[in-house]
């Protein structure tokens, strides 16, 4: 059949499905609500849902509140569709969240390929771009809205999706609410909140606070987290304003992998090395704004100031330790007398500090005004952010203990400043994006976003020249995208997109790119090579709708290839430490499909989802590599191994299937039970990355994991719930990687004599915590002036 056939059949049969479409929806039940997504950060007049482009998620306040999660990342991780946690750090408040492959992560050194915004505000740290789940209190968010692809008009480092925040305010959330839960792992919560609305409607403020402690389910793993956000608000029939304070003092202990031999010796709970501490202490500024010049012309806009202070503190193996001829005695008492100790000490107190302080403003206009006669929506604007950050980080040399903490030597071995590095970056955007409705069943959508980046870095220690990491980066780039979606009622909605967007490298990927000199992150870095700015390209395409009034169901295919993906690799000349370099690799690739069906039926509801992750490489390259089993030696004899990585290689980290079932049953009108049953296949570890290592640890196994909860609700406000988290005790691993272990699993202490090893992330056993809930003066929204 030849194209000029093809055309007017696939209009005729498109024609006839609408016109069909019409006729039944006219006989069905209506659909009277309409959801409304903002396609931009800021919170503007957005457009409907039906109208987006993409296969969008989102959830509300009233859903976090009943599953009590933590953090973001732990809600999105047990009911969103192809997203997936790596507990890298075993710390409920630090999980690296990946979505389609790619990944927001507390961690420096991680490639972060997600964008995370809140009321406006990306909030990837300058330094690294990572997002510190910690910093965002749970019990102030109103709503989130996960978005799939390279869409451009979020900006920097939407490479995979982009996670946007919006927060309560006291015209959203009237009323008071003091709730409180303990359990196991001597965890214990309070969280209260509180919002209103002047008499006359103008004026509205929110408040909220959380205080979180507890012992953690391994050892050395305390944590506690202390957050507070304010917001107040003043509008009138046509304009707006917001300003809100969030603060935070956090201090996290979180033990990381444990070597699977230690595992099986020494217990489930049990840690490498400890501690691996991290202070986050924040304070954010932010002020939006909105004002209509007329009902369909909107300028909106936010100005904010962002300080973050991270300080770590880590007992680590040394790197550089090196087994004396005499034995590990000799060792020591070299370490302890201060010879060499690089060389004969066993431990190493790494310590860092960071602060990174930022700024910036976004503005847009909102016009929605038909284009010749057609239903249209056109916005504009201009961002500017600029971030400044200081890193320094030294290393003290010690001996492990019985406990594989690390004592410091203190005066008998030099405690020297490894790394002093000030930076500032600056991004200059502007954007624009356009969605018009052809008739009442096609809509078109086209936007574009020019960013300009420039990266200054300051060494402090290293003189200029060789070495150094002073040096100026800029990085450009126009992103356009195209989307088309065709809705032929309110059952049915099919789209099908197109979309670019980058990532410029941060300040620690261009101070760590010389294979030669390579960092264990973030305690050393070098002058290196520039690196390439990632650019991602996606094709999206789905449907979605209604398959009655109360059952919803969609369906969504993903297509994404990153040129010059930015991946941490392995050194040659430390590779048993995790220590290595950024590298640009030509191309990546991450393929997939979501699918989903929800529904109710009298006081039974469900959610089932299913996804398909394929995330692999694209080209070919080599990693220096000691312990994958199918390691091949240097040719030239340096006396290095490698691995060759050749195009279709997994990733690791990324398991290929994701199950996703969430159940709820109203047992009376004030008591529901509800379940979380989430399911994995299994993933490639670290160290993996040509998928051809033959050991029992080349692979994680899949898991199942099982959650229960409950609340019920009287009369007078009062509520008392519990939840069980891994309700039959699965022992499971969240991640791998290969890797050498110098400890006798016989003993638990330090040996000196290095064996291959896989390092696991342990997942949490069965927990359960039990609490009640007071809400107070409740009372609906008040119907805002916004025109949305």
């Amino acid at each position: 059949m030849n194209k000029q056939a093809v055309k007017p059949l696939l209009m005729a049969i498109l024609s006839a499905y609408a016109a069909h479409a019409v006729a039944v929806q006219a006989e069905e039940v209506q659909l009277d609500k309409v959801e409304v997504i903002s396609t931009t950060p800021l919170n503007g007049v957005g457009v409907p849902l039906e109208h987006i482009p993409a296969g969008v998620q989102q959830v509300k306040q009233k859903e976090l509140v009943k599953q009590k999660s933590l953090t973001l990342g732990d809600y999105m991780n047990q009911n969103m569709l192809g997203v997936n946690v790596n507990e890298t750090q075993n710390n409920p408040f630090q999980p690296d969240v990946n979505y389609h492959g790619f990944t927001a992560s507390p961690l420096l050194g991680t490639p972060q390929g997600l964008s995370v915004y809140v009321d406006g505000v990306r909030v990837n740290e300058a330094f690294g771009d990572v997002v510190n789940w910690d910093l965002i209190p749970m019990n102030a968010i109103n709503q989130m809205t996960l978005i799939p692809g390279s869409n451009p008009l979020f900006g920097l480092n939407t490479l995979g999706g982009a996670i946007s925040v919006q927060t309560k305010s006291g015209r959203t959330n009237q009323g008071g609410a003091v709730e409180a839960y303990t359990g196991s792992w001597g965890r214990h919560v309070l969280n209260a909140e509180y919002g209103g609305v002047s008499e006359d409607g103008s004026k509205d403020f929110f408040i909220s606070g959380n205080s979180f402690e507890e012992d953690g389910w391994r050892s050395f793993s305390a944590s506690r987290v202390k957050q507070l956000f304010t917001k107040a608000g003043w509008q009138n029939e046509k304009t707006s304003v917001n300003v809100s304070l969030s603060l935070a003092d956090n201090k996290m202990r979180g033990n990381g992998l444990q070597a699977g031999s230690l595992l099986d010796s020494l217990g489930y709970k049990s840690n490498f090395t400890v501690p691996d501490q991290t202070k986050n202490n924040m304070a954010f500024v932010n002020l939006n704004l909105s004002h209509y010049f007329a009902d369909d012309i909107q300028l909106s806009g936010n100005v904010y100031y962002r300080d973050v202070r991270t300080k770590t503190f880590n007992g680590d193996l040394n790197d550089g330790f090196e087994l004396a001829a005499g034995g590990l005695g000799d060792n020591n008492s070299d370490c302890l007398a201060g010879n060499d100790a690089d060389e004969n000490c066993s431990g190493a107190i790494n310590r860092s500090r960071l602060t990174q302080k930022s700024y910036g403003f976004t503005s847009q206009l909102t016009f929605s005004q038909d284009l010749l006669g057609l239903k249209n929506q056109f916005i504009s604007g201009l961002g500017y952010n600029r971030g400044k950050t200081k890193f320094s980080q030294n290393t003290e040399f010690g001996l492990l203990n019985s406990y594989r903490g690390v004592d410091g030597t203190g005066e008998l071995n030099a405690l020297t400043d490894q790394v002093n590095l000030s930076g500032v970056n600056r991004t200059w955007s502007v954007f624009a994006t356009d969605t018009l409705s052809l008739n009442p069943y096609w809509h078109v959508t086209a936007s574009a976003r020019y960013n300009t980046t420039k990266i200054d870095n300051d060494d402090k220690i290293t003189p200029s020249g060789s070495g150094s990491l002073t040096g100026t980066h800029s990085f450009n780039r126009l992103n356009p995208s195209l989307g088309i979606n065709f809705t032929p009622s309110n059952q049915l909605t099919a789209y099908a997109s197109y979309s670019e967007s980058s990532r410029a490298p941060t300040s620690i990927e261009l101070g760590c790119a010389d294979e030669n000199n390579p960092c264990k992150l973030p305690n050393a870095m070098a002058g290196d090579p520039p690196l390439k700015q990632v650019v991602s390209k996606t094709y999206d395409a789905g449907l979605r709708g209604f398959l009655t009034p109360t059952v919803t169901w969609s369906l969504g295919a993903y297509h994404t290839i990153n040129t010059n993906d930015i991946q941490f690799l392995t050194s040659a000349t430390a590779v048993n430490n995790g220590a290595g370099f950024f590298s640009n690799i030509s191309k990546t690739k991450r393929q997939g499909i979501d699918a989903s069906l929800a529904g109710r039926m009298d006081a039974f509801s469900w959610n089932l989802g299913y996804s398909f992750v394929q995330a692999t490489y694209e080209s070919s390259f080599q990693i220096a590599n000691e312990v994958n089993t199918s390691a091949i030696p240097d040719p030239a004899g340096s006396g290095n191994s490698f691995i060759q990585v050749n195009k279709g290689d997994y990733m690791a980290g990324i398991p290929k299937h994701q199950f996703k079932l969430g159940l709820g049953y109203d047992v009376t009108s004030a008591w529901n039970v509800g379940s979380n049953i989430v399911a994995f296949s299994s993933q490639y570890s670290r160290g993996n990355e040509n998928n051809k290592d033959t050991s029992s640890g080349a692979k994680v196994r899949g898991y199942t994991v099982v959650n229960l909860f409950t609340n019920y609700r009287f009369d007078n406000g009062w509520n008392i719930f519990a939840r069980v988290n891994n309700v039959f005790d699965r022992e499971y691993y969240s991640l791998g990687m290969l890797g050498q272990n110098p400890i006798d699993p016989t003993t638990g202490q330090f040996s000196g004599n290095e064996t291959n090893d896989t390092f696991y992330a342990p997942g949490a056993p069965r927990a359960g915590w039990i609490g009640a809930r007071y809400d107070f003066g409740v009372k609906k929204s008040v119907a805002s002036y916004d025109k949305d």
